[in-house]
């Protein structure tokens, strides 16, 4: 089976952060984003994965040089200019639409499923493409829903698309099942505009009777979704980490990484040192940082010598460079 990792974007909700790395590259327990999925896609069957580049490229490239699983063959679609996620799915189609069926995932998650019923309800079902959804709960209350049928079909995109009858609805976790058939219809669009799948490529067709696309609703005991889009999920996906099923619990931390437990709860990467007279809580510490004496910060990240606060809760008294 191939896969393709959408990795391209700006990573403009991540601020400070993305402008060090591509989103897809951040370490979570010293572990970048990408290898995570990667990891996942391999345990699952993938044998061939593409990634899509425009964003701080070189640091995806080291990340997946680093950190890649054996046996995965990784290739790369370079854009000038980022094409959205229609746009980037489209740029693969000569990859993604071979034959039978593909996958295409955001880089800015953890995500762990089993794949095989999906992809062979998928199949079974015929469908130009499926998308995995999770039933709504608290932990993911602040994304929006698409709505399907009893059939699973297709019939609402968050409060952009409605052809109404929809019977149930979950969150869309960003991970698509694609078969040769999507891509016999691209959208009417100028050359070189960035679109988006789902509103501008996909929903069209579905109102215009021209595309069978349907939705899985898996909930959480099915679906292991930890997105890592924001600089609050970005710190949760450190310190409250997801149990996933392709890594023994004792290896998620990279060699090397340092998680510290109870008050202080820390992620701090290989090499990194902090000087004994700093006060971290609830801090991740990039690899080869020197947090220096007296440095006080709380719900944050240090990185390339400067404290990223992460969530409405964090604190910095002192820091910085020096």
């Amino acid at each position: 089976m191939r896969a393709m990792i959408l990795a391209a974007g700006l990573g403009t909700r991540m601020e400070g952060l993305s402008q060090i790395c591509a989103k897809p590259a951040l370490p979570v327990l010293g572990r970048p984003v990408i290898a995570w999925l990667l990891g996942w896609l391999a345990r699952q069957g993938v044998s061939e994965t593409a990634i899509n580049l425009h964003h701080r490229p070189e640091t995806i490239e080291r990340a997946v040089e680093a950190f890649g699983p054996d046996g995965l063959r990784i290739g790369y679609s370079r854009e000038a200019a980022p094409l959205g996620t229609g746009g980037g799915i489209a740029a693969m189609s000569d990859f993604l639409g071979r034959d039978d069926a593909a996958l295409v995932l955001p880089g800015d998650m953890i995500l762990d499923c089993d794949l095989a019923p999906l992809v062979r309800q998928h199949l079974e079902s015929r469908a130009d493409c499926t998308l995995v959804l999770q039933e709504r709960s608290s932990r993911n209350q602040d994304f929006g829903t698409i709505g399907i049928d009893d059939r699973g079909s297709l019939r609402r995109i968050a409060e952009r698309f409605d052809l109404g009858a929809e019977t149930r609805c979950g969150v869309f976790v960003g991970l698509r099942i694609v078969s040769p058939s999507l891509f016999r219809e691209f959208p009417d669009l100028p050359p070189g505009v960035a679109f988006e799948d789902l509103s501008d490529w996909w929903a069209p067709r579905v109102r215009a009777g021209t595309a069978d696309i349907r939705g899985v609703l898996l909930d959480e005991n099915e679906l292991l979704w930890q997105p890592v889009g924001t600089p609050a999920e970005y710190l949760a996906a450190n310190l409250a980490p997801p149990r996933v099923s392709f890594l023994d619990p004792a290896e998620q931390a990279a060699p090397g990484t340092r998680v510290v437990g109870g008050d202080e709860n820390l992620v701090i990467g290989p090499g990194a040192q902090i000087s004994p007279s700093a006060r971290l809580r609830r801090c991740v510490v990039w690899a080869g940082e020197a947090v220096p004496a007296h440095f006080d910060g709380e719900g944050g990240v240090f990185a390339h010598g400067n404290f990223y606060p992460c969530d409405a809760n964090s604190e910095m008294l002192a820091g910085g460079r020096e």
